[in-house]
């Protein structure tokens, strides 16, 4: 229980994160964590495709906020196309 909540606050603030990084649209806040949670999972993936896992909260962070990016900017450019 304790885990999943850490899981949607991560995600929260990563959504966040990456959308002003990006400079990405305005969302709601269950929009921020769907953005947030998929980059969770997009990221991780990813991260261990690499051979590199997040064992701390700051590297679960760093991890969902790079793969919320991706998605960011991926949605972009399939936008434009």
């Amino acid at each position: 229980m304790t885990e999943a909540i850490w899981f949607l606050l991560i995600g929260v603030l990563a959504g966040f994160l990456a959308s002003q990084l990006m400079k990405g649209p305005r969302l709601s806040l269950l929009g921020t964590l769907i953005l947030g949670v998929i980059g969770a999972l997009v990221g991780g993936f990813l991260f261990r495709l690499i051979g590199l896992t997040a064992n701390t909260l700051l590297g679960s962070l760093v991890t969902a906020t790079a793969g919320a990016v991706l998605l960011i900017w991926l949605v972009g450019k399939s936008r434009r196309a």
